[in-house]
């Protein structure tokens, strides 16, 4: 009489592209056995019954003692296999599921910088990778509880001109960035260039432009004031002095015979 064996469920990890054998919970060299291995995210089976071995996988193999061995693994083999063994009269000797997730190589991240209203981004960018963990570094010390995409630095912390990166990580492999010095002026600027010149420069300058326009014009006004002033004084004063000349008695016109006379009665 058999007892039936129920394994656990196993599980593994793997690298894409490396191979990977599975091995049953009992070794069963006995080539009378029937041994099926099923998974279940595909149609993918390999049996082997009567000696004989039956796949419609390419790139699976099953081993003398019923192991399911893959030459070279990939995202798609991900997934829970089931396998069960009988013996030649058809009872079930042993029966369980084995799990495996295949991972690609992480890729080497780069940090990207933003500077905006005093606040600085770093961007870790790994190519949208979705089964990746982001770790965060500041002069090579993990930073605690950051594993966003991004993290944030304030004005303060970017004038320290401390040296920041990243890495990215899954169970099979994991790599990290270069380490880029955040300061004041953080990486290449992400403003516009405005014929030839800094955006902030442009604005300064115009800001500067106006200031002086603005202080002309006042000048200006200031100036006509002044002259309007001036005109109208100067037609007051021409105004009250025809007005003198009108006012004043006509001159006395003297004869010279009669002159003349009273200087002899006089003598």
């Amino acid at each position: 009489m058999f007892s039936l064996i129920v394994s656990e469920i196993y599980k593994t990890d793997l690298l894409e592209g490396t191979s990977c054998t599975i091995k049953l919970q009992t070794r069963n060299t006995d080539k009378s056995n029937e041994i099926k291995w099923t998974h279940l995210s595909s149609d993918a089976v390999i049996q082997r019954k009567n000696g004989k071995i039956r796949k419609n996988t390419p790139g699976l193999t099953m081993e003398e003692d019923g192991s399911l061995t893959f030459e070279s693994v990939s995202l798609k083999n991900s997934g829970r296999y089931t396998y069960s063994v009988f013996n030649n009269d058809g009872t079930q000797l042993d029966a369980g599921e084995k799990e495996i997730k295949v991972y690609a190589n992480a890729p080497k991240p780069t940090v990207k910088i933003n500077n905006k209203d005093g606040i600085t981004t770093l961007t870790c960018d790994f190519r949208h990778r979705t089964d990746l963990t982001v770790s965060w570094y500041k002069e090579d010390n993990i930073i605690q509880n950051e594993n966003n995409s991004e993290l944030l630095l304030t004005s303060a912390q970017a004038q320290e001109n401390k040296t920041y990166s990243c890495s990215v990580s899954n169970p099979v492999s994991n790599e990290k960035s270069d380490s880029i010095t955040v300061s004041c002026d953080p990486g290449p600027r992400l403003l516009p260039i405005l014929f030839g010149f800094d955006f902030w420069v442009m604005v300064s300058i115009l800001a500067g432009s106006g200031a002086l326009l603005l202080l002309l014009l006042c000048i200006l006004i200031i100036c006509a004031c002044r002259s309007c002033r001036q005109s109208k004084q100067h037609q007051k004063d021409e105004k009250e002095f025809r007005l003198k000349n009108l006012q004043a008695p006509a001159p006395i016109k003297t004869d010279p015979d009669t002159v003349e006379t009273s200087l002899q009665l006089t003598t």
